[in-house]
């Protein structure tokens, strides 16, 4: 039975893998009702979206690997803006490659998921990222606990 996490109202998604944004809706709507999530196919969709938007997200997965402008480009223009530095930004994406984690957690990122291959740890790992109070202004996770690979978040609460 999905849970209401309060917190957590308005979620945007950029990713272009349309199976990964069928499966990433689904597995929220299984762990969560009291949310609207919004889906960003390339990275300049999610620029204009923040910007033109009169609500900004109470969290972002962002994909690294997009058309027109990837992941690494939107989160520094995220963290430049004065208006949008405060969202939230976790990285969502295939590569567990130590360069990108590492461009992502200096430029702000707060956590760094490599998407699971299974649904049930998909929705888990939603499911957790949901549970944290993010509007208690939650800084970026220390770098030991900033990257999770194959789903697992055994260490989150540590």
């Amino acid at each position: 039975m999905p849970h209401t996490h309060p917190a957590v109202r308005l979620i945007f998604l950029a990713d272009d893998d349309e199976d990964d944004c069928i499966l990433f809706h689904d597995a929220l709507e299984e762990c969560c009702t009291n949310y609207k999530l919004v889906i960003a196919r390339n990275g300049q969709q999610l620029m204009d979206l923040l910007k033109q938007s009169n609500q900004t997200p109470d969290l972002l997965f962002l994909d690294l690997n997009m058309p027109l402008k990837n992941g690494f480009e939107c989160l520094g223009e995220i963290k430049q803006d004065l208006e949008l530095q405060h969202i939230p930004v976790i990285i969502f994406s295939t590569t567990a490659q130590e360069n990108a984690i590492d461009e992502t957690f200096k430029a702000g990122a707060h956590l760094y998921i490599c998407k699971p291959n299974d649904f049930s740890k998909l929705r888990e790992v939603i499911e957790k990222i949901l549970s944290l109070e993010w509007k208690k202004k939650i800084l970026p996770f220390p770098r030991e606990k900033y990257v999770h690979l194959n789903g697992l978040l055994q260490n989150f609460f540590l």
